[in-house]
């Protein structure tokens, strides 16, 4: 097997049968993005987030979704939605403890949309995979920019 074979085997996804890459932001509450991370596809999400070695202050509240279970175990004021299972349906108390925190979380899914609109993360990107982390960062730098996020320079 040579040498390019065995690095495409890292990237390949057995789930949805292609070569994936992955991104990760962090936002702040004004929907500013904060920090970048990209990894291979079939990198988990909270090991990204493990990865990322993001300095949380403890008392920063994080809301993530269900592919960040056992943030908790690292972050004790973490927002993460109830789990259900087809033995353990929720309670209506948890439905509406889950629909509280998406509606926290919709901004996320805000920024997620206008990255989506540049089609990096839409469409099969064709391009070198190391070039994958610094096109990601010119996209959300573009999108902080057009928010009036501007860094001001002295």
């Amino acid at each position: 097997m040579s040498k390019t074979q065995k690095k495409q085997r890292e990237y390949y996804s057995g789930k949805q049968k292609r070569h994936t890459l992955k991104g990760q932001i962090v936002i702040d509450k004004e929907e500013r993005i904060m920090c970048v991370h990209t990894a291979k596809g079939t990198t988990h999400d909270f090991r990204l987030f493990q990865e990322s070695n993001l300095p949380l202050m403890p008392k920063t509240c994080v809301y993530v979704d269900l592919g960040y279970l056992g943030i908790a175990k690292e972050h004790s004021h973490c927002q993460i939605p109830h789990k259900a299972s087809k033995l353990h349906p929720l309670s209506e108390e948890q439905k509406e403890e889950n629909r509280q925190k998406a509606s926290a979380r919709i901004c996320v899914e805000h920024v997620n949309a206008k990255i989506k609109t540049f089609q990096i993360l839409t469409q099969k990107y064709r391009n070198r995979r190391k070039r994958f982390n610094l096109r990601f960062n010119l996209i959300c730098g573009l999108i902080n920019f057009d928010r009036g996020f501007a860094v001001e320079y002295k």
